[in-house]
């Protein structure tokens, strides 16, 4: 296997690895907050039970997503040397930032953990709040960088180096505060039906828990909320891509030809040889009114873009795909979530409706990894967009395959290790 393609598979793979409890770490410390809000008022053993149960879980995926993120930074010097040398002067500071806010978040979870007894009852839930605030900061700072590489700004390219290096107009870059918000929506959003999923399950179990029920209503409210709001972010994402990115877009679309007006291509098999989409369904006018508010307005296709600068057609339409799919039937469960919550909550607690939240329960992290692999393999060949190739970035070192073997060898051996444990979890709640 080329050395590149190596390259690209583990920094994917672990990417997508580590994803998942930076989304966790966002969003669960809010779900245990909220429990111990309910805990103080209300002063129930179910409220302070799951408050105990939720910050055990908060301390595991901390721990683990600390562990993975480290190991990805040592990846990111290792296989794309020449894309540190270039965006390290760059972009230091969200780095740096992001570095502060996980060692506040590593304090405050230390003071929620081991202060129950020592703190006031609001203090020690205002340290779990600042657990989650300062997680929330923490991945927005990471994905400051993100949008920096899709979005390159604060610099000047002189034969082929930066100069009149802006680190602050490079960490606020255009596209930082729309891809910072779709990423925390999303982990609420994932982790909220995740959370629900397995609470509806604890609740088939053990029919009439108050633990499981107060859990469930909980993460679902959070879930919810930002499964509905979670669309009007995408939208405005996609408008930006349209026009700060077309050549993402067109691909997110299977767009290989310009049109006036570009209809919107719903499921499909694109084929790059022959330039065209197989089994998909086409809406008229749709995708120019998304793109640009205008039903007749002209959305540039594929034909536009030098050969050699085309993502991955398939994979990156596959993913969009799949995403806009989760998301939406997320959406549409949020939507009777809160009728159900405002209305009739016993509703949530039918057998069938718990089945459903169940099945719904991994929906929201396959729409968060397949988001991802829009952005960065629709950023291809770019590693930095429009300046670096991601071919140019990594390193001369032979023998990929066998670091590639030893991380995942790492990773899978963390895997195990966080189900053993939320197993463990799960069968000592009530």
């Amino acid at each position: 296997m080329p050395d590149l393609l190596v390259a690209r598979v583990q920094m994917g793979l672990f990417l997508g690895f580590h994803i998942v409890f930076a989304a966790i770490g966002i969003a669960m410390p809010f779900l245990m907050a909220a429990a111990h809000a309910r805990a103080l008022r209300g002063n129930d053993s179910a409220s302070r039970e799951l408050t105990r149960a939720w910050s055990r879980g908060v301390a595991i995926f901390f721990a683990v997503g600390a562990v993975s993120g480290t190991v990805l930074a040592f990846e990111l010097g290792l296989l794309w040397p020449r894309f540190m040398e270039h965006a390290g002067p760059i972009i230091g500071m969200p780095f740096s930032w992001e570095g502060f806010a996980f060692f506040v978040e590593a304090i405050a979870l230390g003071l929620f953990l081991y202060g129950a007894e020592r703190l006031k009852g609001w203090v020690h839930w205002a340290s779990g709040v600042a657990v989650g605030i300062s997680g929330v900061l923490s991945g927005m700072f990471v994905v400051c960088a993100n949008a920096w590489m899709n979005h390159p700004a604060g610099f000047d390219w002189v034969d082929g180096q930066a100069r009149n290096i802006d680190p602050w107009a490079a960490m606020f870059n255009r596209a930082a505060l729309g891809q910072g918000v779709h990423m925390i929506l999303a982990a609420f959003e994932a982790t909220g039906f995740a959370v629900a999923g397995v609470h509806a399950f604890g609740l088939l179990r053990r029919p009439g828990s108050a633990f499981h029920r107060q859990a469930l209503h909980i993460a679902l409210a959070m879930g919810a909320v930002a499964a509905i709001v979670q669309p009007l972010s995408g939208d405005r994402l996609a408008k930006a891509a349209a026009e700060w990115q077309p050549a993402k877009f067109a691909a997110m679309e299977s767009l290989f030809h310009t049109s006036r007006p570009a209809p919107i291509l719903l499921g499909g098999i694109p084929d790059e040889g022959t330039q065209s989409v197989a089994l998909g369904i086409e809406v008229p006018r749709l995708l120019s009114f998304l793109a640009h508010g205008d039903f007749d307005a002209e959305v540039a296709g594929l034909d536009r873009v030098p050969r050699d600068e085309w993502p991955p057609v398939a994979a990156v339409h596959l993913a969009f795909q799949v995403m806009v799919a989760c998301g939406s039937i997320l959406a549409l469960a949020g939507v009777c979530v809160l009728l159900a919550l405002w209305r009739r909550p016993q509703w949530l607690e039918r057998r069938r409706v718990l089945w459903v939240f169940v099945l719904l329960s991994p929906l929201g992290f396959v729409a968060l990894e397949a988001g991802w692999a829009v952005t960065e393999v629709g950023r291809q060949p770019w590693i930095i967009y429009g300046i670096l190739r991601t071919a140019d970035a990594v390193t001369p070192m032979p023998g990929l395959v066998y670091p590639f073997m030893l991380f995942t060898a790492m990773y899978g051996l963390l895997a195990a290790a966080v189900a053993w444990l939320m197993v463990r979890q799960f069968r000592h709640v009530h």
